[in-house]
């Protein structure tokens, strides 16, 4: 149901609340104090000169004299209060005028911070403000800045390298399609390399929307506690048919008691999902998972049997779109961390003594 504005209804609710500077308010707020003060500071002095008067009238025979002189002081107290109200309405003004100058004037640096922030610019500032709460929103701000300079880059970087990453299967299926179209290649295996690139392009999207997901910083998240034991089998049980083609076996080494942790379930399924899938492609013949609580942390640890990371790609198998020996577009494992470090874990990887990748995700308790 619709309802219809009258044009006195719309210029009703255009008119704007009228804005008031600070220096403004202080100033009227200190006359209108100093005025109401001399108003009653009058009206007391009115009344006492009267009562004295009629008092005064009363035993005017016989204190004719002494009234005479305290009328004339009544009158100068009287002119005299009247100067100091008047000296002290100025310098309250002067005092209220520099008073408001110095709260309104790193208020407005502040402002024109906050309008080069929201037009991109990410410098932070080195206001220094001798009033406490002007400082810390100061910081606040500084530190609001840091965080987006560095989403920012992030961002640009993550844009840039999903180009690149979506560019590669794009151009293969376009050749095999034109290969196609001008009979130069066989059709069966032209579609079969078409429809396994379309596979990756399909797999890359997916990776990349829920890594813009996760990193979103508006995106909220509801955690609930959840056996840790039952998410890895879940997620081996996922993968067991792809698994089984590579010859491959899972192994359990679990906690006999469940292990409750209060988590975002969907999110750390998905980091296991991708550990799990990570390490099918790598081992040899068996997969093990363990989840163990210990003193003051959780640890989770998916490890395989094939020939490990290599020494020159360990310390940047985590980063975003880098693939190593067999890689397929380098986000998996990023996502992994992402989600760890989200939940207040961490996540490293390493050789085992024996040959393999390692990977081990601790929660803290």
């Amino acid at each position: 149901m619709s309802v219809k504005l009258t044009p006195e209804t719309e210029n009703l609710m255009s008119i704007k609340p009228k804005k008031t500077k600070i220096r403004k308010r202080l100033l009227h707020a200190f006359s209108a104090v100093l005025f109401f003060s001399y108003l009653l500071h009058a009206i007391i002095l009115n009344l006492a000169i009267r009562l004295f008067a009629v008092e005064g009238e009363m035993n005017f025979r016989a204190h004719q004299n002494i009234y005479a002189e305290t009328s004339g002081v009544i009158g100068r107290v009287g002119t005299i209060s009247f100067l100091l109200m008047v000296i002290m309405l100025i310098v309250a003004v002067i005092v209220t005028y520099f008073l408001a100058n110095s709260l309104t004037r790193p208020i407005e640096k502040l402002e024109k911070f906050a309008l080069n922030i929201g037009n991109g610019d990410f410098t932070p500032n080195d206001f220094q403000f001798q009033e406490e709460e002007l400082e810390n929103l100061n910081t606040a701000l500084n530190k609001s800045v840091k965080q987006l300079d560095e989403y920012d880059s992030e961002q640009k970087a993550f844009f840039q390298n999903a180009s690149h990453e979506l560019r590669t299967p794009l151009m293969s299926i376009k050749c095999y399609a034109e290969g196609i179209s001008f009979g130069i290649m066989e059709p069966q295996q032209a579609s079969e390399t078409i429809l396994s690139e379309t596979d990756k392009l399909a797999d890359l999207v997916t990776d990349l929307l829920y890594i813009s997901k996760i990193d979103n910083i508006t995106t909220a998240y509801t955690s609930a506690e959840a056996d840790l034991c039952e998410l890895l089998r879940d997620s081996a049980t996922r993968q067991e048919a792809v698994a089984a083609k590579r010859n491959i076996s899972f192994i359990y080494n679990f906690s006999e008691t469940p292990i409750q942790y209060n988590c975002v379930s969907e999110l750390l399924s998905r980091a296991i999902d991708n550990l799990i899938s990570n390490a099918i492609r790598y081992a040899a013949t068996e997969i093990t998972l363990s989840c163990h609580k210990k003193a003051h942390h959780i640890e989770i640890r998916v490890a395989d049997d094939g020939a490990g990371i290599t020494p020159e790609a360990l310390p940047h198998v985590f980063e975003r779109f880098y693939k190593g020996t067999d890689g397929n577009h380098g986000i998996g494992l990023s996502i992994v961390k992402s989600i760890v470090e989200q939940q207040g874990g961490q996540i490293t990887a390493k050789n085992s003594g024996t040959g393999g990748a390692v990977f081990t995700i601790t929660l803290p308790l």
